[in-house]
């Protein structure tokens, strides 16, 4: 376990979202502790995205709370009645949050390096001798750094999410949040990917992970919370979770998944 219990991170309470008539999330609740990894897992359209999205309030939720490091995320408690936070209340309030999505979002135009460092330069006012040997540093540690004047176009899809993981590493976030960060990826980059997220995990990176690799999910995670129709049905350690589960939207969801990936053990 890679928990430290004193300290909370992320602290959501009884989220729920709407979208029109249909709710996507209901009642959701979960703490994280610093230095812990919670994998979200579940079926398509179960809210794992949204839940993720609302966590740094990318998906404005509709009622409940989140915190971020103690502090509410997206609004503002005033005279007893709460406001939707203007810009630059919310970008202090998740000024320590990291995000990697399913697609890369790389600037084309510019390399690998220049990725990486242009946040340096233009939000943490960083020069550019200094910001080139952050970059680089990063670059390393993703295992690229021999391609930091490659564009992203002459990058597989495994390095490119490499590169978006770098820069979203650049701007020294306590709490990295991750969207299904392969699933854009052919099986064969995947490895790569998860080996970075790996080695974050065991350098004590807190972390929240919405995944559809199981395997990864049993390895690393600290704990792991199962949604279903926008409900949490299941939350606890991945050997409870994958081996002593008795709940019945869980049992059936597993099952599906090794049936679906059964032939990979022939």
């Amino acid at each position: 376990m890679n928990t430290d219990s004193n300290e909370i991170l992320i602290r959501a309470e009884q989220v729920c979202k709407r979208y029109g008539d249909r709710e996507v999330l209901h009642d959701i609740s979960l703490e994280v502790s610093k230095s812990e990894v919670v994998c979200v897992i579940g079926p398509s359209g179960s809210g794992k995205s949204t839940f993720l999205r609302a966590l740094a309030f990318l998906e404005k939720y509709d009622s409940g709370s989140v915190f971020i490091e103690g502090r509410l995320l997206g609004y503002v408690e005033e005279g007893g009645t709460r406001r939707l936070a203007r810009r630059a209340e919310l970008r202090e309030a998740r000024k320590n949050v990291g995000m990697v999505f399913q697609q890369f979002n790389l600037w084309p135009h510019m390399t690998a390096i220049r990725n990486v460092i242009e946040p340096l330069i233009q939000v943490k006012n960083l020069d550019k001798k200094t910001a080139l040997k952050k970059g680089h540093a990063l670059l390393e540690r993703v295992g690229l750094g021999s391609l930091a004047d490659h564009y992203p176009a002459q990058l597989s899809g495994g390095q490119q999410q490499r590169v978006a993981i770098a820069r979203a590493l650049a701007m020294e976030p306590h709490i990295m949040l991750f969207d299904e960060p392969t699933s854009a990826l052919d099986p064969e980059l995947v490895g790569e990917v998860l080996q970075v997220m790996k080695d974050l995990a065991r350098d004590g990176m807190t972390m929240v992970v919405v995944t559809h690799e199981m395997g990864f999910a049993a390895q690393v995670a600290d704990r792991v919370m199962f949604l279903d129709a926008g409900q949490v049905a299941a939350l606890g350690s991945p050997h409870v979770i994958f081996r002593e589960t008795t709940q019945p939207r869980l049992q059936q969801f597993l099952q599906n998944y090794l049936e679906r990936n059964a032939f990979w053990n022939d």
